[in-house]
């Protein structure tokens, strides 16, 4: 039933991406053009410059790529209550038969999959200018990734949740990403910042996705740092996912009861 409702899902939203093909062009521009920016970028710093060990493309490549990857499936979620809001349709989706957490769900995988394929050509292409610095453990980068992506589901619906009682969700989604993009090593290792921010940084569980998947993708072999990413991101997994869908079913469940839940 729930794969049936998935491929719905995902026929529906690729008709729309070929209908409008002037997205896909530019989704594959920009990426492009970024590769570009960012392999100047370490041209200009100097080879002599590795962060953690690692080239500072790849520690580039890898840390944006993965960054924006699971920010934009974490937006995807705060996007569909918008969009149902904004069309007045958010009631009548909410009182489906499917459970309002699982339609979330479903309604976001279409953008996951089209952030995994910008992913996989953006890592794709740059690995190859650097292919001697890229030392691939299958397994943990399969593990970092999953984890990763159920971290950034819940992350989302608390945001879709937000979104539906107070309407703040784009607010909390912000303010996570602007610190995020600061704050978890996308640009730079964590180690540069001051040690109090290092606290701060050390408490998103983004910046222990893109080490774990620095660490997966270019270490020859497994590390006890890496071990500890994992283990910070099972945790994180394990705390955050159950907390956000009692969270958002709760925001769903307290809507219908004082008749908010078509209020935009």
């Amino acid at each position: 039933m729930i794969v049936d409702k998935t491929v719905a899902v995902l026929k529906k939203d690729l008709l729309t991406a070929i209908r409008y093909r002037n997205g896909f062009v530019l989704n594959t521009i920009a990426p492009a053009a970024q590769l570009a920016t960012f392999y100047y970028l370490a041209r200009a710093v100097g080879p002599q410059f590795r962060p953690e060990g690692m080239p500072y493309f790849l520690f580039l490549l890898i840390g944006t790529g993965f960054y924006n990857f699971l920010l934009t499936g974490t937006y995807s979620f705060l996007r569909t209550i918008q969009e149902a809001q904004q069309s007045g349709t958010l009631e009548v989706l909410m009182t489906t038969s499917t459970r309002p957490e699982v339609l979330l769900g479903l309604s976001a995988v279409s953008a996951f999959c089209n952030a995994f394929v910008q992913l996989l050509f953006y890592v794709g292409v740059g690995s190859v200018l650097f292919v001697r610095g890229v030392h691939i453990n299958f397994f943990a980068t399969a593990l970092v990734f999953t984890l990763s992506v159920l971290v950034a589901t819940a992350i989302g619906m608390v945001a879709a949740g937000l979104q539906i009682s107070i309407h703040k969700g784009s607010t909390v989604l912000w303010a996570l990403g602007s610190s995020s993009w600061l704050l978890a090593g996308t640009l730079f290792p964590v180690a540069a910042l001051p040690r109090p921010v290092q606290v701060v940084s050390n408490l998103l569980p983004f910046t222990h996705s893109l080490a774990g998947m620095r660490l997966a993708m270019l270490q020859p072999l497994s590390s006890t740092a890496l071990q500890g990413e994992i283990g910070m991101l099972l945790l994180c997994a394990l705390v955050l996912a159950p907390i956000s869908i009692v969270f958002f079913s709760w925001t769903v469940r307290r809507a219908r009861q004082l008749g908010t839940l078509s209020f935009y």
